[in-house]
């Protein structure tokens, strides 16, 4: 369910598919549109494949330039601290699996909280729910995984 103070308009999703995209990013770079909630991967200049997400909810968005600086199968979740400060109900750890929150895969974005990572909430792809990761179906975060590097450069927007 929509945040309901988000005045964004909501992204259905879709499936993945190969785009026209601006070609002042070079091959191999991440840009995530939070407003339109699309991740793309650059895979030719001026041409990117386009991934459907899940981005923070008001008061959680964030934007800016980082690195991938792990990758991580099945990982499994320590809640931050500010998170159990709101969410006192949340476990203080939750090994990796298909219940875990961070689905099949994440990407760690340098020495921040967020991560790009999969999400046993499918529902929420194409929303404005998370606390500032963004989200991909499962399917996708396995595709996106395959083709990056440890220190692909991610802009967020």
């Amino acid at each position: 369910m929509p945040y309901l103070g988000d005045t964004r308009p909501q992204a259905a999703p879709s499936s993945r598919q190969l785009v026209s995209f601006s070609p002042q990013y070079a091959p191999g770079m991440i840009v995530i549109s939070t407003r339109a909630r699309r991740l793309y991967y650059v895979t030719a200049r001026g041409q990117a494949i386009e991934y459907p997400v899940g981005v923070g909810r008001p008061g959680f968005e964030w934007s800016g330039t980082k690195t991938i600086t792990r990758k991580a199968e099945w990982p499994s979740w320590t809640p931050p601290a500010q998170m159990i400060k709101r969410r006192p109900d949340l476990p203080r750890y939750m090994s990796g699996g298909i219940a875990n929150p961070l689905g099949a895969r994440a990407l760690y974005l340098g020495s921040s909280l967020y991560r790009i990572h999969g999400s046993n909430e499918p529902e929420t792809i194409g929303q404005a729910v998370s606390s500032g990761c963004i989200r991909m179906t499962n399917d996708d975060v396995i595709d996106l995984y395959r083709r990056v590097r440890v220190g692909t450069r991610v802009t967020v927007m």
